[in-house]
């Protein structure tokens, strides 16, 4: 397997359309001809299955509907990248959280869900092979720490959850009996949730190639923790591993102002101070850099060479007015209140102006151990 230096950019296609814009040297530029010329050679893209309301207002947060994923699968295939597809299962964000069933799929009982997450996964992948915008490798389901299709596949009911993931790997192998399968989960620092969660699955499970990992510092525990986890994945499971979700924040600038949101939209942000508190880096784009270093320390100390790359999640989510994580439509999809703003923008790799940011050269500049 090539070594990937992805990058998640499910929100790219809405930041454009409410007129945001990238720069690389005070030249404005394509977001993906910036990354590009920064070494990244893979998207990872997310799936929902119907974003929309009843009345089809959008949910938000890119309404990552399979039209939104063909048209930038195609921009990756023309930048030579490949494509990392995720599958939620849900019309919505799916993670630890919350995976809620979608709204065609309520009240079907488990052998049902079974067939939809079977006949789902497969059509999806021969419509993006008629679309010419095809993934390289897909993830059955998004942090699935919990399970999936709650309550029927909510953990510790291992037997539901392999059910629906089993299912969503036969529809992948009916499509493409060679297509690489992630089975992804967050906290990637809590080797015992992992060898937990994996040994129960494999006892029950579908074949998969790729384990993915969601490492955040200021969330899953120390680099140390998410070395010593992923040397252990390796030699215990023998599988490809891919850091699948990560970040670090370059600035303690509030990011609200950008977005122009009220008082009321501000409430319930995790501030930047509570953020930088977790983490053993200066929320700086110097700081940024150095986690981004420290990060590639911990992938090449893995052995065999298994640990086969990173995705770094959402790096061109600028906040631009409009394009916050959930829309008012979405709301009771997830049953929440809000904020909808973007809180992420300080994760990014470009500045509140789109100017790209002094990690993607530290990006561009490292070789992974099997490749310098």
């Amino acid at each position: 397997m090539k070594f990937y230096k992805g990058m998640d950019v499910s929100t790219l296609s809405e930041v454009e359309r409410l007129g945001g814009k990238f720069y690389d040297e005070g030249v404005r530029k394509d977001a993906l001809d910036i990354l590009q010329g920064y070494g990244v050679n893979a998207l990872r893209l997310r799936l929902w299955n119907d974003p929309y309301d009843e009345e089809g207002r959008p949910y938000g947060a890119g309404t990552n509907d399979l039209p939104t994923v063909i048209s930038l699968a195609r921009r990756a295939k023309a930048h030579d990248m490949e494509i990392l597809l995720d599958l939620h299962y849900s019309d919505f964000w799916a993670d630890p959280g919350k995976q809620r069933v979608p709204k065609a799929w309520r009240g079907m009982d488990a052998g049902q869900l079974e067939e939809a997450v079977y006949t789902y996964t497969r059509d999806t992948l021969l419509a993006l092979r008629e679309a010419a915008a095809y993934p390289d490798m897909i993830q059955v389901g998004n942090e699935l720490t919990n399970g999936m299709l709650w309550p029927l596949g909510k953990m510790p009911d291992y037997d539901g959850l392999a059910r629906f993931i089993n299912a969503g790997i036969r529809g992948v192998r009916e499509a493409d009996a060679a297509m690489p399968v992630m089975l992804h989960l967050d906290n990637g620092g809590n080797n015992a949730m992992y060898r937990d969660w994996f040994d129960h699955y494999i006892e029950r499970g579908e074949d998969f190639q790729v384990i993915g990992l969601s490492y955040y510092p200021f969330w899953h525990g120390t680099l140390e923790d998410l070395r010593n986890n992923m040397c252990d994945l390796a030699l215990r499971y023998g599988k490809e591993l891919i850091v699948a979700e990560t970040s670090m924040g370059f600035t303690m600038k509030d990011y609200a102002d950008y977005e122009k949101l009220s008082a009321d939209e501000r409430k319930g942000y995790a501030t930047s101070e509570e953020l930088a508190a977790k983490v053993p880096f200066p929320m700086t784009e110097e700081g940024q850099s150095r986690f981004m270093s420290a990060l590639f320390d911990v992938i090449d100390s893995v052995p065999a060479h298994k640990c086969r790359g990173f995705f770094y999640w959402e790096p061109a989510w600028l906040p631009v007015p409009g394009s916050g994580w959930a829309t008012e439509a979405a709301l009771p999809y997830i049953e929440e209140k809000g904020p909808c703003g973007n809180e992420w923008a300080n994760q990014a790799l470009f500045d509140y102006d789109g100017n790209a940011l002094p990690a993607l050269r530290t990006i561009r500049d490292y070789r992974p151990a099997d490749d310098a």
